[in-house]
């Protein structure tokens, strides 16, 4: 197995705000507006990385039911 491969198949801890938008089905606007401000993020530089647990976190803190 070389090391691509490893990449590959490592499960990932954070995202960018691109891939975070997306697992939340929403586009860039509506994630900085509305979760950007409720979760945490690990800033280095101009790397702006967001920890999949803390949109789990989100979306459990966000969920509601819906009513027929």
């Amino acid at each position: 197995m070389n090391a691509a491969t490893v990449v590959a198949r490592a499960p990932k801890l954070a995202v960018t705000k691109a891939e975070a938008a997306a697992m939340l089905s929403m586009s860039t606007d509506s994630f900085e507006r509305y979760v950007q401000p409720h979760v945490k993020a690990i800033r280095r530089g101009r790397l702006v990385l967001f920890e999949i647990e803390e949109l789990r976190r989100w979306c459990r803190e966000n969920a509601e039911l819906v009513l027929p």
